[in-house]
């Protein structure tokens, strides 16, 4: 077959023989079994879950260092397992470590469910909810291993975070815009009449003019998180439906080349980021929804860090964010 690379190159070396044959997975991905390693089924779409697993032990980190609400220290440990999870089927292609990827993504968007949907309700709707969210869990756990159906798991998956994430934008809206959350003079006139204490109009507007910047910055947290999300699930299409032409691709222009052409690691990669900017956006949204936006900011050089909710130090002033776009 012709090189198409320039560069020096290896070429791709044949499948072998596993350590850990047969494959019983109910889901066989588009890159070439056993041909780097018997010890790694599929070596990029293992190694690429390293970023998920790194993550998730740095937002764990973070929550601890920084006094986030627990349930958001609960959401990165089951994002970590989602990453081993999926480091483990990747590397095995056994059905029961194909479990353990799966439905960790379902029970961690529950969690994230949970803290959407509890935050300021009586204990009695949250003891309600977790059952519900619980029972869920149980059933597409239960009616995922009946049916073991890839398409019911990944729909199942794609509507409970939309329901999460539409959740977190409507909230997210209401708390931080100042006309849908009614901080304008008339209510500082309705607030007078009840007898309520009403700031100052410098104060309101400060309030007012941090409140949106913070909005701002969310939504571009929001929009690039999503197209992270969205454009690796595009590339992953793209991986299974023209696999045999990207197979010969690959092995055009031999290694280390190929390995940019792995649509499923390039999916574990842009979702890993998309799921870890909606944890974060999510710890900063709870403060704001806790009056405590003067003691968080946002950590955020760049849009290719990854970013960090932190206490601000005292004496520093009102930091919003550390974010430069």
């Amino acid at each position: 077959m012709p090189q198409w690379s320039l560069l020096p190159f290896f070429a791709y070396p044949p499948s072998q023989a596993g350590y850990w044959s047969p494959v019983t997975s109910t889901l066989n991905w588009c890159e070439e079994d056993y041909y780097a390693t018997i010890y790694s089924a599929e070596i990029v779409n293992t190694l690429t879950n390293l970023l998920f697993m790194w993550l998730g032990i740095k937002g764990i980190r973070s929550c601890r260092r920084n006094g986030h609400d627990t349930i958001f220290q609960i959401a990165f440990y089951g994002y970590l397992l989602v990453g081993t999870g999926s480091f483990l089927f990747h590397a095995t292609l056994k059905y029961p470590m194909q479990l353990v990827d799966e439905l960790s993504m379902i029970y961690t968007t529950c969690l994230m469910c949970y803290a959407s949907f509890s935050y300021s309700r009586p204990v009695g709707f949250r003891i309600v909810l977790g059952l519900a969210l619980t029972g869920l869990a149980v059933f597409i756990t239960l009616y995922y291993h009946y049916l073991q159906d890839p398409v019911f798991h990944q729909n199942a998956y794609a509507l409970l975070t939309t329901v999460v994430v539409l959740r977190s934008m409507y909230t997210m809206e209401v708390t931080l815009r100042a006309v849908r959350r009614h901080s304008t003079e008339e209510d500082r006139l309705a607030r007078e009449k009840q007898g309520l204490p009403v700031p100052s109009k410098e104060h309101q507007q400060y309030e007012n003019v941090r409140d949106l910047k913070t909005l701002k910055t969310m939504w571009f947290m929001v929009i690039y998180g999503l197209t992270m999300f969205l454009g690796g699930f595009l590339i992953w299409n793209l991986d299974n439906h023209f696999c045999p032409t990207i197979r010969k691709w690959r092995r055009a222009v031999g290694l280390p080349w190929g390995i940019f052409l792995e649509g499923h690691g390039w999916w574990h990669v842009m979702t890993g980021v998309g799921a870890y900017l909606y944890i974060i956006w999510g710890i900063w949204l709870r403060h704001c929804l806790n009056d405590r936006q003067e003691e968080y900011h946002l950590w955020w050089p760049h849009f290719w860090n990854f970013p960090e909710i932190v206490r601000t130090q005292k004496g520093t002033g009102s930091r919003l964010d550390k974010k430069s776009t």
